[in-house]
């Protein structure tokens, strides 16, 4: 299976620390190479890596990692990356066959979420969506956060920003088969900005568009400086990055459950 992760933003919000955020430092590790390293725990063989912002140095980060990870890594940029996520996922698309992993740079996603979703059959959906129930964690950021609300069977009634109502949080990391992309397509036609979510909100409405509940794995999304903050504390306390020397280490990079 092929991966595809999403790295063409700004990243505004962690700007003051890092003046890129996929090449942003866990413990010495890029948010890219951890991206990576999660797929290819997972069993991905092909990385797409679609980059906007900031395009040619994070292309040379990621042909970088390509030498040291067991894994062909394949970039393309999206010409309007400032735009809506939902067009860095359709350029991305446009590289790969059939099923694939998708992620964004900016979480830290334990292995069991990346092969739970690697292992869903996923015939009778346009998307599968990892999602916590675990709403009040700390780690969740309550202004930022991507709410699900569900059906009894666990397919998406409703995705979005700002919901008054959700019984689950986005986790950032989806089985997406063709269809996701050509539902963003749709969704931009119809007029709508064209976001990831906009997509999955079509999938939804169609009845295609699952969740595999993930609540209890390990994962966070890195994208203040707070939420920067916290992934290295606990990655002191509980996780660690398995090598300081990631570019010798063909090991994941986080380890499967907390101790």
């Amino acid at each position: 299976m092929d991966g595809l992760i999403l790295a063409a933003g700004f990243g505004s919000r962690l700007r003051s620390l890092f003046p890129s955020k996929p090449l942003a430092l866990i413990r010495g590790v890029p948010l890219l190479e951890i991206a990576v390293r999660q797929l290819v725990s997972g069993g991905v063989a092909r990385v797409v890596v679609v980059t906007g912002y900031n395009a040619e140095v994070i292309e040379e980060a990621a042909a970088n990692i390509a030498a040291r990870v067991p894994c062909e890594i394949v970039t393309t940029r999206v010409q309007d990356w400032e735009k809506p996520n939902g067009y860095s996922v359709m350029a991305g698309a446009r590289l790969i066959e059939g099923n694939y992993l998708l992620v964004m740079c900016d979480h830290l996603l334990s292995t069991p979420i990346i092969k739970g979703l690697a292992g869903v059959h996923a015939k009778d959906r346009g998307v599968t969506l990892a999602i916590d129930r675990g709403t009040s964690s700390s780690l969740i950021d309550l202004d930022d956060a991507t709410w699900v609300e569900t059906y009894d069977n666990g397919f998406i009634a409703r995705i979005g920003k700002g919901l008054a109502k959700y019984d689950a949080v986005d986790c950032g990391a989806f089985l997406a088969t063709p269809a996701l992309a050509q539902a963003i397509e749709e969704m931009i036609d119809q007029g709508k900005p064209g976001s990831l979510s906009d997509g999955m909100q079509l999938l939804a409405d169609r009845g295609q568009a699952a969740t595999l509940d993930v609540s209890g794995a390990w994962w966070m999304d890195v994208d203040d400086p707070k939420a920067h903050g916290q992934a290295e504390q606990l990655l002191d306390e509980g996780f660690s990055l398995l090598s300081s020397a990631i570019p010798q280490a063909a090991q994941p990079v986080l380890e499967d459950a907390l101790a």
